[in-house]
Order: C-alpha cells, then structure tokens, then sequence
C-alpha cells in the first residue's frame, strides 16, 4: 500500500499531502513496532485457530528487488504464507547466519506451545543454521544444493547429483547427515 492512496481514503479534512505527511509520521512513531502491534494479532490468531501441541510450519524466506533486501518470516497456514516478523539486511545476499537466527529468536517464543518445523531453501541450507535449530528444538527442513553429500550409509558419503534423481522429483532424508563436500567434517543433522 502506497502512502499516497492511504491518504486519500483516510477520512480527516485537510490536504492529501498533509494527510500523507501526518500518516508517514504516524508511521515513524517509535513504539510502533512489529513486536507490540503485529505479535499481539498473531498471538490471538494462534489461540483462536490452533490448539497447543499442533505441528505448524514456518518458512524463512529473502527477497531482493533492486538494492531492498528483506528476509521474511512467515507461518504456513492452508497453502498460504501469513507474515510473522519481517527485517531489512544491510547488505545484498543473505550469507549471515547471525541475521537468519535473530530473526527466527524473534518469532520463535509466539509458538512455545505448538510444534515447529522450519522450511528454508537452498540459500538457508548451512550447519550453522541447523545446529542452532537442533539447540532450540526446533524441527527443520532445509532444501538442498545438489552439490551436497548425504551419508547414504555409515562413513559413505554421496553427492545428491549423483544418486540419479530426475529434475522435478523430491526426496526426503530424515536423520542423515549432511556435508557441502566429501572431505568436510562439519556435519548437519536433519530432523
């Protein structure tokens, strides 16, 4: 929603510029943030919509649009994705597992009575990221690059593109370990 249009419809007898100007301060307010008006709305949705001790799925998410780079939290619910917290990075590309687990350490104690999964994409697919959720007891579900090595079985270790999966199939590893090479030793779990 664009400022100009808001201001438009908002019912208040001046000028649209001074209506804008008035709701673009109105927006700037310092208590206004996304954790006292957005968590509160969420909270209630939670308890109005799911009961404790249900499995719900969360998605992280970076969209890029020019030099704008957002990392987007969101809960999966009936094959749509509700905004849970949202975060401008400083820089381009999203290669800071700092930000991705500051970002999840906010949204996280909304759900301390539900089950959580969390679902990232290749881009999120780090150790670092998956010990961290493994530390919290969080389920999680990484996509992975096909350069990957999965351990097949004990101590042998194979790239995805190697196992001979056609383009457009999924599979499913639970419990294997994974390394971004063969001779790596830093290890991730999964689920």
């Amino acid at each position: 929603m664009r400022l100009e249009r808001l201001s438009r419809v908002f019912p208040y007898p001046i000028t649209t510029e001074s209506r804008r100007r008035k709701l673009q301060r109105f927006l700037d307010l310092p208590h206004l943030t996304i954790s006292l008006i957005w968590f509160p709305l969420i909270t209630y949705w939670l308890i109005t919509y799911c009961r404790a001790g249900q499995t719900l799925s969360i998605a992280i998410d970076r969209s890029q649009w020019g030099r704008i780079n957002l990392f987007m939290v969101s809960l999966i619910w009936e094959r749509r994705a509700i905004p849970l917290y949202w975060s401008l990075l400083p820089k381009l590309g999203n290669k800071n597992g700092e930000s991705q687990t500051t970002n999840l350490q906010q949204v996280l104690p909304l759900f301390s009575e539900y089950k959580v999964i969390v679902l990232g994409d290749r881009e999120f697919c780090s150790v670092d990221l998956g010990n961290w959720l493994r530390e919290k007891g969080v389920s999680f579900c990484l996509r992975l690059k096909k350069n990957h090595c999965v351990e097949t079985e004990h101590l042998v270790w194979q790239r995805l593109d190697e196992l001979g999966i056609v383009l457009g199939t999924s599979l499913y590893f639970q419990g294997k370990r994974v390394r971004k090479t063969r001779a790596s030793n830093r290890i991730l779990s999964c689920l």
